[in-house]
């Protein structure tokens, strides 16, 4: 009797252990500034799906929206430095410690989204994820952000003068800086977050983004004016920790990147409706929305790449992106 109890522990035991394995999961943290709802914040999401489906369940992924972890130029250190694990970030701020990330964050380098996807999509694209490697980063994917513009509070913008003696946020880049200095403005980077009230309270005119960022915040509600001088295409990504990718087995790997692939397609579809919702929204309260002449603004940026394409390597960058067609 004592044997059969003894075989029927073990017999408990063993199909506990079983049972713990079967449902050990590793939850991964991505941080977004963005809220719920936003495309890559949903990109993100359906990257998080893909992965427990084909992991059978040992990973997922929880999204932090809304900076709810911190402003962009905060979580960067934290998934540089293992605190998250996943993070969904414009490449602009990247500028200052992957010197590749340079050249898809400058004016007018893409002609559309369409040659954007193209460079991003190819061998140009993989150059510029490896090289989030050696900061301890394994760049993933590269998401859609559709054109940035200006706008503001004051007046329409259709002409580089108009521009003049206007205060606008930038992304907290060198970049974004002497561009808006190139046009005759002031810029003053400052976090996402901090843009509403600071139009609001007159400290700045206005800012600069895409569509479905100036809904989404309400940013019309304080800076009506809207220009589609469509300064740049900027790409986001969508970054590791390496060391956690490196933890993964070669299978794992290759589905997290597989994952990473499938979710820019959705993510893109995404980001063309909200594009199209977000600028009707505008329009419906009142925003107004004016086209400018590029190429005014265009023939203003020569001081901007002289200035932050100093070597051969991103010169080269500059007219393999230029050559793509």
């Amino acid at each position: 009797m004592l044997h059969i109890t003894e075989l029927w522990k073990g017999v408990a035991l063993a199909s506990m252990l079983m049972l713990g394995t079967a449902s050990a999961q590793t939850v991964l943290k991505s941080s977004d500034t963005h809220p719920d709802g936003y495309p890559t914040v949903e990109g993100v999401k359906y990257f998080g799906e893909l992965v427990k489906e084909r992991t059978g369940g040992r990973y997922s992924v929880e999204v932090y929206h809304s900076a709810q972890l911190g402003e962009e130029k905060d979580t960067i250190e934290q998934v540089r430095s293992g605190v998250i694990e996943l993070n969904r970030v414009s490449m602009a701020p990247f500028n200052g410690t992957v010197k590749e990330t340079i050249v898809p964050a400058l004016p007018y380098i893409f002609r559309s989204e369409d040659h954007m996807h193209k460079v991003m999509d190819g061998p140009i694209g993989d150059q510029i994820k490896a090289a989030f490697e050696p900061v301890g980063l394994v760049a993933l994917a590269f998401y859609d952000a559709g054109a940035r513009s200006f706008y503001n509070s004051k007046r329409p913008i259709k002409k580089v003068e108009d521009m003049k003696g206007l205060k606008f946020r930038v992304i907290q880049s060198d970049i974004f800086v002497d561009m808006t200095t190139a046009l005759g403005a002031n810029a003053t980077p400052m976090p996402y977050g901090e843009v509403y009230s600071s139009i609001e309270t007159t400290v700045i005119d206005g800012a600069e983004n895409n569509f479905p960022s100036y809904d989404t915040a309400k940013h019309y509600e304080v800076a009506k004016y809207y220009s589609m001088d469509e300064h740049t295409i900027l790409p986001e990504v969508f970054v590791m920790n390496k060391a956690a990718f490196d933890k993964l087995t070669p299978e794992d790997q290759a589905i997290f990147r597989q994952a990473a692939k499938d979710s820019v397609a959705k993510q893109r579809e995404l980001w063309t409706a909200k594009t199209a919702e977000s600028r009707a929204t505008a329009e419906k309260v009142g925003a107004e929305i004016n086209e400018v002449d590029k190429q005014d603004f265009i023939d203003a940026m020569k001081p901007v790449y002289d200035k932050h394409i100093p070597d051969e390597v991103l010169k080269k960058l500059v007219d393999d992106v230029r050559a793509v067609q």
